[in-house]
């Protein structure tokens, strides 16, 4: 590990040198890419800097042990500072390995979110909109954009489904953990008895891709379009606006309707259409390397129960870690950084087993 860290700062030092050189400044691409893999350095090798100030003061330390001789008091102060860099030096080496953990290089790409309401009725179309409400509110917390793609609603302002974008650096690598099955808990308002019900909300979490990424041939695409419509007759337009794909290889088809234009609406259809062909692929990868998929919390099947959503309790649990909160209104509201940092280094540490076992 260490003799990695070496060429690594090696080669950061030398890109500093590099970006400070006129020909690269002028070379817009050359140095927009050596930016990007000096961005990438910066942390690892800062905590490797950190890490060597703390083993030579440790070594200084255990110099001045050995020749203390009979002087108790700088004895003491001496191993008093070697017990102190020893942990330090530890606790950095931890770090460090965990920063070296291949990336995924999808981590810092934009997301497309589909929710759908599941078992529930209506119940369950509301709470799709809790969701989605949670989703963009902590997206909105974090200065990320959002942009609703396709929604179907329902009279009572729930989702049958919503498609939206989430664009900002590094959205991929929070919201990954989320897909699978939400299950909510409570009493619906319709409910006159009281009795709590119990309704599930999936959600898949795509990799916003492009037809450059994927090289889609026009020819393997159908494209229909049709008279947009909505709930209680709300949206309906007398023009053909709406727009459905099917890609033909994989018989996957996308539904656009929430704009006026027909032109919008294909393409957003393309850009859910792109990501959705995209996460098959990556399925077929990711199906290769089976155990180590296994291995990670943020990989979890669709169909897989996730997370349940107690309203009497006020709790929220997370049953891939065993995480349980009683915070459920503040999550709601968008406040997810726990629950996603505490699914962060559950990953991390499966991923690290899995390297320890590995070597």
């Amino acid at each position: 590990m260490f003799e990695k860290l070496e060429l690594m700062e090696q080669k950061y030092e030398e890109i500093s040198l590099k970006l400070s050189d006129s020909s690269v400044i002028n070379n817009n691409s050359l140095y927009t890419q050596l930016m990007k893999e000096y961005k990438n350095l910066t942390p690892i090798v800062e905590k490797y800097k950190e890490y060597k100030k703390s083993r030579s003061m440790f070594e200084e330390a255990e110099e001045l042990l050995s020749g203390a001789g009979t002087d108790k008091e700088l004895k003491e102060m001496a191993q008093e500072e070697y017990e102190e860099q020893k942990s330090c030096m530890e606790k950095y080496a931890e770090e460090l390995k965990i920063m070296l953990l291949p990336k995924d290089p999808n981590d810092d790409k934009n997301v497309i979110i589909e929710i759908r309401g599941g078992a529930g009725g209506e119940e369950a179309a509301l709470f799709a909109n809790s969701l989605y409400r949670m989703y963009t509110m902590y997206a909105e917390s974090r200065g990320w954009k959002q942009e609703i793609l396709n929604s179907n609603e329902t009279e009572l302002g729930g989702f049958k489904e919503i498609s939206f974008s989430i664009q900002g650096d590094g959205a991929f690598s929070r919201f990954k953990y989320e897909s699978g099955v939400h299950r909510v808990q409570r009493v619906p308002e319709t409910e006159s008895q009281g009795r709590v019900h119990t309704s599930t909300v999936t959600v898949a979490v795509l990799v916003e891709a492009d037809e450059v990424e994927l090289h889609i041939d026009p020819t393997d695409l159908k494209i229909d379009v049709y008279r947009a419509s909505g709930a209680g007759g709300q949206h309906i337009n007398k023009t053909e606006s709406a727009v459905r794909i099917t890609h033909l290889p994989t018989n996957t088809v996308v539904e656009c309707q929430d704009e006026r234009s027909q032109h919008k609406n294909k393409e957003r259809a393309m850009k859910i259409l792109c990501s959705r062909l995209y996460e098959a692929l990556q399925q077929e990868q990711n199906d290769k390397v089976a155990s180590e998929r296994r291995m990670q919390v943020g990989t979890g099947d669709r169909s897989e129960r996730i997370r349940t959503y107690n309203y009497p309790q006020g709790r929220i649990t997370d049953h891939r870690i065993g995480l349980t909160l009683y915070k459920l209104d503040d999550v709601l509201n968008g406040n997810l950084e726990e629950v996603i940092d505490s699914l962060a280094t559950a990953d991390q540490a499966a991923k690290l087993a899995m390297q320890d076992k590995m070597n």
